[in-house]
């Protein structure tokens, strides 16, 4: 389990108070919620390829989740960021031996 902390200046915890009851409540539940889309997208994309390779779908959707091959965001962005620099390096070659 992880564990987060946040801070809030005076003005941002003063504005959080006017749209919600509770800012500690508010905030937990927004990222429950953003997690609990991302289990629904990660399950669905898992079921459909259990599904296309023959496999068996077993474990609850915490225990697909876990077992799953999935990129981060941080790992995504970090390979997207590579294939943009090759692409440009090899932009760079073709117009240098033009």
């Amino acid at each position: 389990m992880a564990t987060y902390t946040i801070e809030l200046s005076t003005a941002e915890n003063k504005a959080l108070g006017v749209v919600a009851l509770s800012q500690n409540d508010w905030i937990q539940n927004a990222v429950k919620e953003r997690c609990r889309i991302a289990i629904e997208e990660i399950v669905a994309a898992e079921v459909q390829r259990k599904l296309a390779a023959g496999e068996s779908i077993t474990g609850s959707k915490e225990d697909i989740v876990n077992a799953a091959q999935i990129e981060s965001a941080a790992e995504r962005q970090a390979r997207f960021e590579a294939e943009a620099a090759a692409l440009a390096a090899g932009q760079n070659e073709t117009n240098t031996n033009v």
